[in-house]
């Protein structure tokens, strides 16, 4: 069963919503998270990267970013930036982008699940993004980002959101990327509960977006724990800042590929060595995959199309069949030399959102020599390979729209 908890959101007045609200903060670099910032003291960046208050070349994860995280947090609830509700509700979060809406429900999970694997994860984690996460959140003494979570779609469930839907909403304005955001407050205590029941009645929640944050929840509360000897279970620090959305709405696009140099090869020699695993056409035209197992590859100023040969490809695999997989294991690995793509700094994942022209621009301005373009992983895919308790490659999914920090924040004490 999965539980759900309401929590005192600490969120802006909607006067300031859209000025508060930010990109999460791994989808960008200091520069440009700074430029992002500038000219707005409200922006919620100020918290969720308080390197850009810091002199420039300060190491992100020295303590004094962590500390100033915390003064920034506390400084936007001194100024009115940022205020607590007075009871525990739970909020709907719909975004709209282009086509795609997704409706989500703001809640907090429990650290207790995801340990036992009730959250089914699909990634592994990396050491120091974890710590990151770990040093940024106990300092901060909250949960400042959510974690993207999806669920089995539930008639019962989607019912109800509709209904609050269906009300005026606390927020509702449009980021400069054209995604739109709406946000409702349900304080009702009947509709609390027939939520939580209705979620306890779902025996998985999955991991979108988020596993270092869901990570850093659990050791957060273990260190907490130890220092706390009238611990009972009950405390903040034992849930952590979730959206759950359903399977259905939600929206994934490829992660590419960039990778510095061809291992030593020269093109041809190169080019040669591809084509014994996969068919390859020249391309007058950037690369799209529109099928499973078709992949774009941009070298020497020239588009490409790959297809994986049926001879590489095993589909009683799980993790094996996956695009992601058959790159890194019958091209990135055994003709590029990418062994572990988690560490190798050889290898750039660039978010689909980017699309193919961020691929042009890394291998035309000399510091790459091949792009990749992929097809995206699947949600149906996601779920399989999690229920199996399998681990895909790092960089598998992208989640878009992304949801936006700062609207509601989950405090630990």
């Amino acid at each position: 069963m999965a539980f759900i908890k309401p929590f005192r959101a600490l969120r802006p007045p909607k006067d300031l919503a859209d000025k508060v609200a930010a990109l999460p903060y791994d989808v960008m670099n200091v520069a440009e998270a700074r430029q992002m910032a500038a000219g707005n003291p409200a922006s919620f960046l100020h918290v969720s990267r308080p390197e850009i208050d810091l002199a420039a070349g300060t190491d992100p994860h020295d303590e004094p970013v962590y500390v100033q995280g915390r003064k920034n947090l506390a400084e936007f609830i001194r100024r009115g930036i940022l205020v607590q509700d007075d009871r525990e509700c739970f909020y709907v979060y719909r975004q709209r982008m282009g086509e795609i809406t997704q409706t989500g429900l703001v809640v907090c999970t429990s650290v207790d699940d995801y340990q036992s694997g009730v959250i089914k994860k699909h990634e592994l984690t990396r050491a120091d993004k974890e710590d990151d996460r770990v040093r940024h959140i106990d300092c901060l003494d909250a949960n400042d980002e959510p974690v993207f979570y999806l669920s089995r779609s539930s008639a019962e469930i989607e019912t109800i959101i509709s209904g609050i839907t269906a009300a005026p909403p606390e927020y509702d304005f449009t980021t400069d990327d054209g995604v739109s955001h709406t946000l409702w407050i349900v304080a009702d205590q009947t509709l609390i509960g027939r939520l939580t029941g209705l979620f306890a009645a779902i025996p998985r929640l999955y991991v979108a977006d988020g596993h270092h944050r869901s990570a850093a929840a659990g050791r957060v509360r273990e260190l907490r724990r130890e220092k706390n000897p009238g611990h009972t279970g009950r405390e903040e620090y034992n849930v952590f800042l979730t959206v759950i959305f359903p399977e259905t709405q939600l929206n994934i696009m490829p992660y590419n590929r960039a990778v510095k140099d061809l291992n030593g090869r020269t093109a041809a020699e190169f080019l040669a060595r591809v084509e014994e695993a996969f068919t390859l056409l020249p391309s007058p035209v950037p690369v799209i995959p529109c099928e499973r197992h078709q992949f774009g590859m941009y070298l020497d100023g020239r588009w490409y199309q790959l297809h994986a040969r049926d001879t590489i490809v095993d589909e009683s695999d799980t993790v094996g069949r996956l695009d992601v997989s058959i790159l890194q294991d019958r091209l990135l690995d055994p003709i590029l030399g990418i062994g572990n793509p988690r560490t190798d700094k050889r290898i750039h994942f660039v978010g689909g959102i980017r699309g193919n022209d961020e691929l042009v621009k890394l291998v035309d301005s000399g510091e790459y020599a091949v792009a990749f373009s992929l097809y995206p992983t699947s949600i149906r895919e996601l779920i399989e390979l999690a229920d199996q308790d399998r681990i895909m490659p790092p960089k598998s999914t992208w989640f878009e729209p992304k949801l936006r920090s700062g609207l509601f924040v989950h405090l630990l004490s």
